[in-house]
């Protein structure tokens, strides 16, 4: 990789692509928590542990979960679903202790009350199924309403360590438990973007197809709105499950639904398959996942369609995923990240289109 594409805001960077015995697949989830990383190696159905940052390009994980050993990668490892199997993992949230993981194509999320051990460990408890045998979506079928306990493609969580918030993307809706569920098939506490936890259909208002979901510390909340190419942004959660979004990143008002605002190009405020978004200092990195870049806002935005101040992985605003360093392959740039995640000053990216992880220092 070519690590001047990734700009002046990240030094130290370095790659890293996971097991040398079986490498990376398409991975799109990745999260670090108290000097631990997790990823979800969504192409090969499993999730990795390491204890401790990798410091070189492949380290064998301390812990696979989905899988027993690390050059299995089948679906459901092959057979039928249970506590211990995974397909199409995706968004992942730990404290370091707690490990919640969205295990989206069996349209379940996934919790273990205590940091996993061992490899295949089994999930102690599982949300939108009424038992870890269960994985269709609303637990009937793909034609079944939802409900308060039912899931359909859920790709994004995240917790305080408390509350629990899940982007239920099938259903076009975040859900919101007020405690981490203890007991299988528990009932969600509210809904965010629908009137009640029934209802399926939307509103231009509302989260379209939510795809992540992100809390910090001040209580504002951001949804990565990946089909209307915008982030929704809450200024208190709380406020959600009644009040529409305070400020939009991407478009200029909530009936724009514009690839790149219907540019040939992208510039500073457009955005182009976003799928993941992160709270870093007083401001928010969003991952412009069909640009291949992040862009970085200083300050949490006060006005829709603000423009962004610097960005990574392009050498300017108006360069989007296909450009003359693609010619002979995406290798030398990031290319369709779709996840991001900060500790301190380190930076994780899921360069998914590469099948690797960028692992750098933040300069902002």
């Amino acid at each position: 990789m070519d690590f001047s594409s990734l700009g002046p805001h990240v030094y130290d960077a370095r790659l890293f692509k996971g097991s040398a015995r079986k490498p990376f697949l398409a991975p799109r989830g990745v999260h670090i928590a108290k000097e631990k990383l997790f990823v979800s190696d969504t192409g090969q159905n499993r999730v990795f542990i390491w204890h401790k940052i990798p410091q070189t390009e492949y380290e064998e994980p301390d812990v696979i979960l989905g899988q027993i050993e690390v050059e299995a990668s089948e679906r459901n490892q092959g057979g039928a679903v249970s506590a211990a199997t995974l397909l199409y993992p995706s968004g992942i949230w730990s404290d370091g202790t707690i490990l919640i993981i969205c295990d989206a194509w069996n349209h379940r999320v996934l919790i273990w009350h205590e940091l996993p051990t061992q490899n295949g460990q089994a999930a102690d408890v599982v949300i939108g199924q009424p038992d870890f045998m269960g994985n269709q979506p609303n637990v009937e079928g793909q034609s079944a309403n939802p409900d308060a306990n039912t899931l359909n493609w859920p790709y994004g969580v995240w917790s305080d360590g408390t509350h629990i918030w899940i982007a239920d993307t099938g259903n076009r809706r975040i859900l919101y438990f007020d405690a981490i569920p203890t007991k299988n098939f528990t009932n969600a506490t509210k809904v965010v973007g629908k009137p009640d936890l029934q209802t399926r259909d939307y509103e231009n208002h509302e989260p379209i197809w939510p795809y992540s979901v992100k809390i910090n510390v001040e209580g504002q909340m951001i949804v990565a709105d990946t089909q209307f190419y915008r982030n929704l942004i809450w200024y208190d959660w709380k406020t959600a499950f009644y009040h529409k979004a305070d400020v939009i990143i991407g478009q200029p008002d909530f009936d724009a639904c514009g690839q790149n605002q219907y540019g040939l190009s992208p510039n500073q405020r457009s955005l182009n398959w976003t799928y993941d978004a992160c709270f870093y200092k007083n401001g928010i990195l969003v991952n412009d996942t069909g640009n291949s870049r992040i862009l970085w806002h200083s300050q949490v935005p006060k006005t829709n369609n603000q423009a962004a101040k610097a960005i990574i992985g392009r050498p300017d605003f108006n360069t989007s995923s296909e450009y003359k360093g693609n010619l002979l392959g995406t290798e030398s740039a990031i290319y369709w990240p779709f996840s991001i995640s900060t500790y301190k000053d380190q930076l994780v990216i899921a360069d998914t289109g590469n099948h690797r992880l960028v692992l750098s220092k933040l300069n902002l």
